[in-house]
């Protein structure tokens, strides 16, 4: 694990948008999914940079996870690194900067329709605290989508 590094631009990028496609292609609004293109995933890792942290395993970067204040807003695994234990070190180190940070517990928001995500999530010991919808930004402004807030707990005895 490290910080992300601006050479890590297009590795984080190409990641993020393949597991975004494998996780929200048909579970979440058209108009959402036509704002994801190459291009914004490239331009939303750059602006994310200070959020970052990379997992690399030999010398490649394997996954990324995306941290803002008590939010793990991003979590994702190269499809070459997916059941290696990547997914679940980059969750603990979110985990570990949320509480770091003075939060008592942690939140993400995953599409109901991502029973992967949902699953991983559960077995880690977080909990499907209620649906809600997320307002996640697009290049007009924001997209409602209907979404399942998760929880953790990360701070013993709160």
């Amino acid at each position: 694990m490290r910080e992300a590094r601006i050479d890590d631009v297009g590795s984080i990028a190409g990641i993020w948008h393949q597991g975004w496609r494998d996780g929200h292609l048909g579970h979440v609004p058209a108009a959402l999914a036509d704002e994801r293109t190459p291009e914004t995933f490239r331009t939303r890792a750059a602006d994310r940079l200070p959020d970052t942290t990379v997992a690399v395993v030999d010398g490649e970067v394997a996954g990324f996870v995306m941290v803002a204040g008590d939010e793990v807003e991003q979590v994702y695994v190269a499809a070459a690194h997916r059941g290696t234990g990547t997914a679940a070190a980059l969750l603990a180190e979110a985990e570990r900067r949320v509480a770091a940070a003075g939060f008592a517990a942690a939140w993400l928001a995953v599409v109901p329709g991502n029973a992967r995500a949902r699953r991983f999530y559960e077995r880690q010991g977080w909990r499907d605290a209620g649906g809600f919808e997320y307002a996640a930004s697009a290049g007009t402004g924001t997209i409602a989508v209907p979404c399942r807030r998760y929880t953790k707990a990360v701070r013993r005895g709160e």
